[in-house]
């Protein structure tokens, strides 16, 4: 699963917006987890947004009456690559509404140790899938980031997934919500490392502090 990730307003993230269109810094976040917000880029109507919205895709308001929450019936913060076309809450959306959620680097936890992920030098572009809620004429927006199956070199850090990394030659067909022809995704759902992984295992998501050394995790 990607459960938690972080994002600065560092040269590579707004390198990464610049490249998406976005001429706006980002907001810095550390340990953003599901029910946190986090911002995401999407493309309605021709044009292009940075959103702040929920890191869960399915919100309903809070009982008290006053904000808002996802929903406790369903744990939606990720969604698994193999049930993006069959499933009925996310087939709709991998057709029409996907995201990309810009990031310095993500969080596993391999027991007790807690990792930071990054590609070095370079933001990470998240592929995700977003809804737009309205309560009361309040607009709510949510995300969830794709996970794919887990790669085999990654697996001691966590064998279970693998958030979805996208490259910059996949950015413009992934933004479009006028292509859904999703099949031509198919490659990109597959456990692959188009570049290096750097895992380095932290005392806290929230200092980022290293307590040992980075590993090299090779590309493909």
């Amino acid at each position: 699963m990607c459960g938690r990730y972080h994002v600065s307003n560092s040269p590579a993230v707004q390198g990464l917006l610049n490249s998406l269109g976005m001429g706006e810094s980002i907001t810095p976040r550390r340990n953003i987890a599901p029910g946190a917000y986090g911002q995401f880029v999407i493309e309605r109507d021709g044009q292009r947004a940075l959103l702040d919205g929920m890191f869960s895709l399915l919100v309903e308001p809070k009982p008290a009456g006053v904000g808002y929450r996802p929903s406790p019936k369903f744990s939606t913060f990720n969604a698994r690559s193999d049930r993006l076309t069959e499933s009925r809450l996310w087939r709709g959306r991998f057709a029409r509404q996907r995201a990309i959620v810009p990031a310095d680097g993500f969080h596993e936890w391999a027991g007790k140790q807690c990792y930071d992920i990054i590609q070095e030098g370079r933001a990470l572009a998240l592929g995700a899938l977003y809804e737009l809620w309205e309560f009361d004429g309040v607009l709510v927006p949510a995300f969830s980031i794709i996970t794919v199956p887990p790669h085999p070199r990654f697996a001691h850090i966590h064998p279970k997934s693998l958030p979805l990394l996208l490259e910059p030659k996949d950015h413009e067909v992934w933004l479009d919500p006028a292509f859904g022809q999703v099949e031509a995704f198919a490659g990109l759902m597959r456990p692959h490392l188009s570049r290096a992984l750097v895992a380095t295992p932290i005392g806290s998501p929230m200092t980022l502090q290293a307590s040992g050394a980075p590993e090299i995790i090779a590309a493909d």
